[in-house]
């Protein structure tokens, strides 16, 4: 018997392997960064098709910044490129765009353009794309109980906590899912991510297609997700 597929609401991916893809080919690493955007869009149309609320992307984490100025200046040119020439077609398709992180360090350009962004999409009440840009899973737990000791609150539980998230309010991932082989989260949202089921897939990113995401949607139907309780038989 065919195995249901069930949805997840809030899928988040860890994007990797752009480089490698791009060394295997011969080619420049931001053929892989360019590479890996094409990706990036074909998993938001994966993602609304199938009736996902959420879809998050882990851009450029706070250790990225060690790469060579090279790459982090094309990478953030792509952004740009992204937020100017697609972002505005996602928010004409009704969704809510937001963006993950300290975007205080980025190039002006690049936080002017996704600004603009966050401030046309606002209102938006479709999917909602979430892209991590200089984030870090520690760096944000910082950034709450900073957030929470500046307001002057005394005592703290799991909900202010979480509510001080830069993904306050907001479903928290069901599934994780890595590119290129790797098996670790990276600092990539440690506190959203207890109970989020962990799929690791050999494929590089810029190779993510419909089929992989069917294929990431059969093994997350397969989960038994129990969240710390013993699963009932009979």
């Amino acid at each position: 018997m065919q195995e249901e597929i069930k949805i997840p609401r809030h899928i988040a991916f860890i994007m990797d392997g752009n480089g490698r893809w791009a060394k295997k080919r011969l080619l420049p690493r931001k053929v892989g960064h360019r590479e890996g955007v094409s990706a990036l869009r074909r998993m938001v149309d994966e993602c609304e098709k199938a009736g996902v609320e959420m879809v998050s992307f882990y851009a450029f984490s706070t250790e990225n910044w060690t790469r060579p100025q090279e790459e982090i200046d094309a990478l953030f040119k792509m952004v740009k490129e992204f937020a100017d020439n697609h972002l505005g077609e996602y928010v004409k398709r009704g969704f809510r765009i937001m963006f993950m992180g300290d975007l205080s360090k980025l190039p002006r350009e690049t936080v002017e353009s996704l600004k603009k962004i966050i401030l046309s999409a606002k209102d938006n009440k479709g999917m909602i794309v979430n892209i991590a840009l200089n984030y870090g899973g520690r760096d944000e737990i910082l950034h709450a109980v900073n957030r929470i000791l500046s307001e002057g609150i005394r005592e703290v539980d799991m909900q202010t906590l979480s509510d001080c998230m830069y993904t306050g309010g907001l479903p928290d991932p069901d599934v994780i899912v890595r590119s290129s082989g790797e098996k670790r989260l990276s600092n990539f949202m440690l506190w959203q991510a207890a109970y989020a089921e962990l799929i690791f897939v050999d494929d590089y990113w810029p190779d993510f297609d419909a089929k992989i995401f069917r294929k990431i949607l059969e093994e997350y139907s397969k989960r038994d997700r129990r969240y710390g309780n013993v699963r009932r038989i009979g």
